[in-house]
């Protein structure tokens, strides 16, 4: 070893125990030392809450992030990227880690709940005619109402339609939202539509294919099977999944942009399509190795991203749709398997969930009128021993067994029913017995070109604003409005991170988004009442640290009396307001309380941390005239 080797091991040395102490005395015992430690605290939050804000919404920022980790070696190799995997078959949850690597930053963690009015889609208000249901009755068939109108809305492809019901003096309203659809004609006609229920019988003249037919209906499928196994391979292989979709795709909806969906959730697709995009097995970027059969056809599918979980979990998703042939294909008319009868909704008065009395499980109970109870006496004499169909909307709900007739109008639908999902059945058989008229009374369409236009004036006023109030604060306060500014950046990271949080996040629209800049005035509001207090007690010769702790402690009871009559406010506005108020009410008090946060404690620990540097002791800093 040489003399320059050793000379360069004693630097670094010297260099590691200069650090070392360095450390030590930042963080020794002492009033101090706690002040330090708190400091890292919030730094560490405010990172946190930053990161997650701009992380799952496509920007240039979480772009730069993710390219920059990526090339760093062994940061980019470690798993410390928790994501939450939900497995559709069981609903169970695990927690998994991924490194930088393996996830896109852009699309890593839920992205902002956006209204409608910043989103574009379509608005409508029903008037709900109650007037021939029972008083008792009338939230059960509401409920009914906005459950049809909910399947009946899904058609339309709506990821998150908003139903809502509600009362407004005497009259019940029906409010309806469907973000990211404009066809306002279609969405009228689709829920206009009277729930629908009809009670099968089976069709003793259901067609069946000849032997001759079956097979050429098989032989048909079978290549058509081994066609998207070709396919698969092709894929597996490494080819270009969007152009194999462009190519082969029986799917007209997506063909055209390379079979791509994007913030799918569950149930949108058929279940055999969405155990495999929502399976934790399946991970983004991969191709599911083998194909899945539907009612539709064979699949090829691939996981493009994930965010999110639980009930929030959306997935964007590629696949290539064979379809198989049918017998209407090959020109053959087949007759249903089901045959209707006269029994329909109009007879069925009331459906209730009741308790089997031997097995005590929850079983689902009709009572029909009088011409009903003939007509299901007929039916059920006739099909003893045989299953009756019960269908909502053309979808069956229900195939029990008659065990013997039933003559009464009374019937039971017993099975594996939790009691949950007898109560689901019920509703929904009241909503077809039931069905509650409803008038539209208002209509409203936000195109995505003024969606995004408001989304963009949003948030140059908060931008513009946030400045505004930050050169105000600087000029006015000095280094106190220095600290403030710096506080008001952490206030505005931490609201929007709960605005975004991933259990319960927080539609925003237009009204949402003018409570939050409100709220940033609000915020810095308290801290207007500190550094006044604070000049307020240096005129008298304290000196910077009491005047600092006299001023917070003096400034407390206004900032505490202001917020809790303002978040009184905001919870009458919650409370009586019209789901446009309430958007603004509840951003506003959730700025109100995160500001009384930043105020009393981000600023104060600041102030308290740069009281002791000399360079900062200059009062002229703080507002004083007369400094020294």
């Amino acid at each position: 070893m040489t003399g320059a080797d050793n000379e360069l091991i004693l630097v670094k040395i010297i260099i590691i125990d200069m650090a070392k102490r360095s450390l030590e005395n930042l963080f020794k015992a002492g009033p101090r030392s706690r002040l330090r430690w708190i400091m890292v605290g919030i730094l560490l939050l405010f990172l946190v809450t930053a990161f997650f804000d701009f992380t799952g919404s496509k920007n240039n920022l979480a772009w730069r992030i993710d390219q920059t980790l990526s090339s760093v070696p062994v940061i980019n190799d470690l798993k410390i990227w928790p994501l939450m995997k939900n497995n559709s078959l069981d609903n169970t949850k695990t927690l998994t880690w991924k490194s930088i690597k393996e996830i896109d930053l852009e699309n890593y963690g839920p992205s902002f709940h956006l209204g409608l009015d910043l989103l574009g889609g379509t608005q409508l208000i029903y008037n709900a005619d109650v007037s021939k249901v029972s008083e008792a009755d009338k939230a059960d068939s509401l409920s009914g109402v906005r459950d049809v109108i909910e399947r009946r809305v899904n058609a339309l492809g709506v990821s998150e339609p908003l139903v809502q019901t509600n009362k407004v003096g005497e009259n019940w309203r029906v409010l309806v939202e469907l973000a990211g659809v404009y066809d306002v004609n279609q969405a009228i006609k689709i829920i206009g539509e009277t729930p629908l229920l009809e009670f099968k019988e089976e069709n003793p003249e259901a067609t069946k294919l000849t032997a001759e037919q079956q097979k050429q209906l098989d032989d048909q499928n079978s290549a058509i099977e081994q066609k998207a196994k070709d396919v698969l391979k092709q894929v597996l292989a490494g080819g270009d999944f969007a152009a194999l979709a462009k190519q082969y795709s029986d799917d007209s909806g997506s063909k055209d942009n390379g079979g791509l969906y994007t913030n799918v959730k569950k149930g949108t697709f058929v279940p055999e399509y969405d155990n495999v995009i929502f399976s934790s097995q399946l991970k983004p970027g991969e191709v599911y190795p083998e194909l899945v059969k539907s009612q539709f056809g064979y699949h090829i599918i691939k996981k493009e991203a994930e965010r999110g979980s639980g009930d929030t979990q959306e997935v964007d998703t590629r696949h290539i749709l064979f379809k198989i042939k049918t017998p209407q294909d090959l020109g053959i008319t087949v007759n249903p398997e089901w045959k209707l009868t006269e029994l329909t909704g109009k007879q069925l008065t009331k459906a209730r969930v009741e308790f089997d009395p031997n097995s005590n499980m929850p079983q689902v109970s009709l009572e029909f009128n009088d011409e009903g109870a003939k007509l299901f006496s007929d039916i059920t004499t006739r099909n003893n021993g045989k299953l009756v169909a019960i269908f909502l909307d053309g979808s069956p709900i229900s195939i029990p067994r008659v065990n013997e007739p039933i003559l009464t109008g009374k019937a039971v639908i017993n099975g594996s029913f939790t009691l949950q999902e007898a109560k689901l059945l019920a509703q929904r058989l009241n909503a077809g017995a039931l069905p509650v008229p409803i008038n539209l009374i208002s209509q409203t369409t936000v195109g995505a070109t003024l969606g995004n236009e408001s989304v963009h004036k949003s948030l140059a006023a908060g931008i513009w604003g946030f400045l505004l109030v930050a050169i105000f604060m600087i000029l006015y306060y000095r280094l106190p409005g220095v600290i403030s500014v710096i506080a008001l950046l952490i206030y505005s990271s931490i609201s929007l991170f709960i605005f975004k949080n991933p259990f319960q996040p927080i539609t925003l629209t237009l009204a949402g988004i003018a409570g939050f800049i409100l709220s940033i005035g609000m915020a810095v509001d308290a801290n207007i009442l500190i550094f006044e207090r604070l000049k307020e007690e240096l005129k008298t010769g304290k000196n910077l640290t009491s005047a600092m702790e006299e001023g917070f402690k003096r400034a407390w009871t206004s900032i505490r009396d202001s917020n809790v009559s303002s978040l009184i406010t905001c919870l009458i506005l919650y409370w009586f307001g019209s789901s446009i108020i309430r958007g603004f009410a509840l951003t506003l008090a959730i700025g109100i309380l995160v500001s009384m946060f930043s105020a009393i404690t981000i600023t104060r620990q600041l102030l308290l941390l740069i009281a002791k540097w000399k360079w900062c002791q200059n009062r002229w800093l703080y507002g004083e005239k007369n400094s020294k």
